[in-house]
């Protein structure tokens, strides 16, 4: 495993580094940009919502890691400390997808979790036709059936990511 996607959520970057240490960590893009847009006043919102989208629109890393701290500077003049401090502290590990160690054709699918937040949503659906479950055996049955379904028909019949780039890019990286 090279790259795990997540929000952040508590002990998800310390689990990441000790149950896969060989694997980067990835903050999803749409959770830190509403992390950020949360620290800023209503009136600022557009433009920073926009300047935020014009970090994430940069080819490379380093011009997205400058592009941010210009965004961050002009927050400050803004009076919005909290957001560009939000913003520095959490621009490097949500622009991990952008090193060269991972193809430019997935980019756009590997810098959000919404794969697997789309599964999530699933799931839900599903349980909450179901109700009241009897116990946790079946509502992990259920869980599973669901898993195994969308794996084997939607995420096999519909290519989400061309995993024959990858091998490229390794070749190039070693």
């Amino acid at each position: 495993m090279r790259l795990v996607t997540g929000d952040r959520c508590a002990g998800l970057v310390n689990t990441v580094s000790e149950l896969l240490p060989q694997a980067r960590y990835q903050r999803c893009m749409v959770h830190f940009m509403r992390n950020v847009l949360s620290k800023v006043s209503p009136r600022h919102t557009r433009w920073a919502g926009d300047a935020l989208k014009a970090v994430f629109a940069m080819e490379s890393r380093e011009s997205a890691l400058a592009k941010a701290e210009q965004v961050a500077t002009e927050m400050e003049e803004r009076k919005l400390r909290e957001a560009a401090k939000c913003l520095r502290e959490g621009i490097d590990e949500t622009t991990t997808y952008l090193l060269k160690d991972y193809p430019v054709e997935h980019r756009r699918r590997i810098r959000t979790n919404n794969m697997i937040e789309r599964l999530n949503r699933e799931i839900r659906r599903r349980t909450r036709v179901v109700g009241a479950f009897p116990d946790g055996r079946s509502a992990l049955m259920l869980i599973s059936a669901r898993i195994r379904y969308v794996t084997s028909n939607d995420w096999s019949t519909r290519r989400y990511l061309d995993m024959s780039r990858l091998g490229d890019t390794m070749n190039e990286a070693n």
